[in-house]
């Protein structure tokens, strides 16, 4: 039985007992920031086990794709090494959400690996785990699971081959430290001696040799523990239950490994085939499981979304990536690599997996983008670190080195030094890294000077300001606590001195997440005097916010200001700001959620979003995006601010941004509902900025330029309100003027323009015709003017009112007309000098045509040159041309 028969015959086996057959879900978690990546089988259904949501069915199977590599649950290291580590897998499952329970879950896996009908797998090959009791929480003891020992032994399974096993580690199953939780039940295949990897040849089970294979693991729901450790029964018990698909094939195809299966096989021979190393040499075995394993894992990964980055689930890509190809160079495969073991596995799993082949273009460029970058980084970094494999430690200056002067990543070397059975000395590493700190923090040269102000961290000791930024922009009351100038902290300062002033509270917003500071005034508390002009603020250290002033009056510490903020200018940030939020959330939906920032720029005249992005957005694209945001403003949604805890804020679906820093606690939560959606909003993003209160505030979005500003990150500038207003009717004013030049309407435009620029074409041609018609009655007049030196026959003429184009064309027709000589034209023209020389192919031998006009064009302030028949010149001083023509008879003189 093939994989895909497993897979299918798993599926239809519990649809004919009334199960939904669901598809897999992301490897990407939907709404779970507790997940690195989709891990298991019952990961989509989380929220349904919890009684946070309800499905239209009770019963439900499928084959959930699952990645473990990065975070907890992590198999990178192990796979290739290994009969079972994937860093990709299949996991079927059936589940029960409040339905069946024990009696049918068992019922149900009997059937279905024993009978003849279904996988007919021999009973004297299996095992039965049953949980065999334990201690839950201090004096609360869980007895053992006797219930699934009569079911098991009931339904046929030998008395002495359901085992139970006490303890938490096997046989029981926890959601969390609280929360739904029960015993579980394993089925385990006997693989045989030759499988034991201690080379055992008659242990029992349970013995941890490999010999016995877990192949389906049935997880009870039967209680609910609360804080305290105490197990409580849920009214409506649940079934969870996980089966390996490359387990079930190995099984059902006798084999002791997973990768010699038929779901890794065509891989493996694939790898074999372009690396042409010879796929029985057992030394190359582990390679090319890695290159099988993780070219399924980086294909699925992109698939769905991940790019890859420096953090996240970007980073563990990379990584899977990076090691692939690592392991690629070790057979001399030919680059590109993965792009190509992407079509293969395609191939073998685009049936299960339609998706694979929609995604099939990005998945190859992002592959081919990640080989190249990669390769370029390594090239030269492995030819430093192979001799070094050749003692029993790297040293760990020559480690540090490696990364840091050649950019190998450091796990990079760590998974090369462990494959290559070598040390490396890491705390030798870590003091060669603290070093090149040191030595970097003493060569800085204050590029931030705000931070460098040791000034303002004894203040926050003190003092600290209150954001009122948010609630308007006028403050009444504020007190000076600082006066900072380029002398350091002072008490007072006179007019029109510069500095920076520190308030206990403040409505200028202080630049931060991109949105620029405002401007404005410090006025008295009457309002009617302006006693210094802000030009800016920022954070010089965490919640204090220091004022860019000029005084206008004397100031002094302890006096009582009010701070007014341009009300104009910060409506227009507010405006640019919600926008960057709508574009943002328009981009995850058009271009996919693999959108992420990569920096952005909030000011009063444009917007700037940086984000990940493997192409050029195209203008269809675009403008769906501009459609998309202008239809939410048209909406006039309220926007709403929240303050959370951090998970809190995660947990619930907002996005954190590029280069924010969080608080654990007193997040700024803004988000632009929407009823219609799943989650129930449009965008939902940490901001510490400042937004308005409706969309319809905005008034309009309009896209002004979209580019490139890195590999893989693209940038889109943007303008809101009334500059994109003005915008649109600048354009509309253009569109309506070349409407009314070309009398025709402003939807005929478009036509009108073509049938001009056809026009224009026509009109080119019959002027190029008579332009050769012309400088053939020309040079007919020039002919008359033949001059003979050394019996070569030479015409020298300057050309009024023709441009090169001409000159050439009358070049032509007097060559031809003339048979054997020289002709030099001239002509100036926008305060230019043009010179073409030609020489007849029978004089070639004597005169070069390039070296002639090298000689004139220095008399003209020029240089020239070209082939020994024709070549051209430009010069300078249009003055200098007659007596350049006069000088071409001695030149020639002189030549011949």
């Amino acid at each position: 039985m093939t994989g895909n028969e497993i897979r299918k015959t798993f599926l239809r086996f519990f649809e004919e007992r009334g199960h939904r057959a669901v598809r897999s879900s992301s490897l990407v978690p939907a709404n779970d920031p507790t997940l690195l990546f989709t891990n298991a089988g019952m990961n989509q259904f989380k929220d349904v086990f919890l009684g946070l949501e309800q499905r239209d069915y009770k019963r439900a199977t499928t084959c959930q794709k699952c990645v473990r590599a990065g975070g907890k649950h992590n198999d990178l290291e192990n796979v290739g090494f290994t009969n079972r580590h994937h860093t990709f897998f299949e996991m079927l499952g059936n589940f029960s959400f409040g339905d069946y329970f024990k009696k049918d879950a068992i019922a149900f896996a009997w059937e279905l690996i024993t009978s003849p009908q279904w996988f007919a797998i021999p009973l004297d090959k299996l095992y039965f785990t049953v949980f065999g009791g334990a201690e839950i929480a201090k004096g609360q003891k869980l007895e053992s699971d006797q219930e699934a020992v009569a079911l098991w032994t009931k339904i046929g399974a030998p008395q002495n081959r359901v085992i139970e096993i006490p303890g938490l580690k096997e046989n029981f199953w926890a959601m969390g430290e609280t929360g739904p939780c029960g015993p579980c039940s394993e089925i385990h295949y006997d693989m045989g001696p030759t499988a034991s990897d201690q080379g055992h040849a008659d242990c029992q089970f349970p013995c941890d040799c490999g010999r016995y294979v877990e192949i389906w693991n049935l997880v009870f729901m039967q209680f609910n523990r609360d804080a305290s450790g105490k197990l409580n029964p849920l009214p409506k018990p649940s079934v969870d239950t996980g089966a390996g698909l490359e387990r079930f094939a190995a099984v059902l195809q006798g084999k002791i490994s997973n990768f010699d299966t038929d779901l890794f096989q065509p891989l493996i021979r694939e790898a074999a085939r372009l690396a042409s190393p010879d796929a029985s040499d057992l030394k190359i075995q582990p390679s090319l499981r890695i290159i099988a394993d993780h070219s399924r894992a980086a294909t699925f990964l992109i698939s769905d979304g991940v790019i890859p980055s420096n953090d996240g689930r970007g980073y563990v890509l990379r990584k899977i990536i990076r090691r692939a190809l690592r392991h690629a160079h070790m057979l001399d495969a030919p680059s590109p690599f993965l792009s190509a073991m992407s079509a293969a596995v395609r191939a073998e799993m685009k049936e299960a997996y339609p998706e694979l082949e929609e995604t099939a273009v990005r998945v190859n460029r992002v592959l081919y983008e990640e080989e190249r970058r990669f390769s370029r980084t390594v090239e030269v970094g492995l030819k430093k670190l192979d001799p070094l494999l050749a003692t029993k430690m790297v040293p760990g200056p020559e480690a540090f080195k490696l990364y840091d002067t050649y950019g190998l990543p450091r796990d990079f070397i760590e998974d090369v030094a462990r494959d290559a059975g070598v040390q490396v000395d890491w705390p030798g590493f870590d003091a060669a890294m603290q070093e090149q700190r040191t030595r970097a923090k003493a060569s800085w040269k204050g590029a931030n000077k705000e931070v460098a102000k040791p000034v303002y961290a004894k203040l926050a000791d003190t003092f600290k300001t209150e954001p009122d930024f948010y609630f308007g922009t006028k403050v009444t009351d504020c007190l000076i606590e600082a006066i900072v100038t380029k002398d350091g902290q002072v008490n007072e300062i006179k007019a029109g001195t510069e500095a920076e002033v520190v308030l206990d509270r403040t409505s200028i917003y202080s630049e931060s997440g991109g949105q620029v500071a405002d401007v404005g005034g410090f006025y008295d508390n009457s309002g009617s005097l302006e006693v210094a002009e802000v030009r800016g603020a920022y954070y010089p250290v965490s919640r204090l916010v220091a004022h860019r002033i000029v005084a206008k009056e004397d100031l002094r510490v302890g006096d009582r200001v009010s701070t007014v903020a341009d009300p104009y200018r910060r409506a227009r940030t507010m405006r640019n700001h919600t926008a960057t939020h709508l574009m943002h959330a328009a981009l995850r939906n058009i271009l996919g959620t693999h959108v992420k920032q990569a920096g952005s720029l909030v000011a009063p005249d444009h917007l700037r979003f940086d984000f990940s992005h493997f192409a050029a957005v195209d203008a269809s694209e675009l403008a769906e995006i501009e459609q998309q945001v202008n239809e939410e403003i048209l909406r006039n949604l309220k926007v709403t601010t929240d303050i959370t805890n951090i998970d809190d804020a995660l947990a619930s679906g907002a996005l954190a941004f590029f280069g924010d820093k969080y608080p654990e606690a007193n997040v700024r939560v803004v988000t632009i509902p929407d009823l219609a959606a799943p989650r129930g909003f449009y965008s939902k993003e940490l901001c510490g900025g400042t937004h308005v209160h409706r969309t319809g505030e905005i008034g309009v979005f309009k896209i002004v330029s979209e580019q490139s500003t890195a590999a893989g990150v693209r940038r889109i500038e943007a303008i809101s309100g009334d500059r994109a207003l003005a915008e649109y009717q600048k354009a509309l004013t253009t569109l309506r003027g070349a409407a009314s030049l070309l009398n025709t309407s402003e939807d005929d435009l478009t036509a009108a323009i073509e049938r001009q620029l056809d026009q224009i074409k026509q009109l080119e041609k019959q002027l190029e015709g008579l332009k050769r018609k012309a400088a053939g009655s020309q040079a007919q007049g020039l002919l008359d003017d033949i001059r003979e030196v050394k019996g070569v026959r030479v015409i020298t003429a300057k050309v009024d009112n023709a441009d090169r184009d001409a000159l050439r064309q009358m070049v032509d027709s007097l060559r031809q007309k003339l048979g054997s000589g020289v002709v030099v034209l001239a002509s100036a023209e926008d305060g230019k000098v043009a010179l073409i020389t030609a020489v007849t192919k029978d004089l070639i031998p004597r005169l070069h045509a390039g070296k002639i006009v090298q000689e004139l064009a220095k008399m003209v302030g020029g240089s020239g040159g070209g082939r020994p028949d024709l070549a051209e010149a430009g010069g300078k001083d249009t003055s200098a041309i007659e007596t350049t023509l006069g000088n071409v008879y001695p030149l020639l003189e002189r030549l011949l």
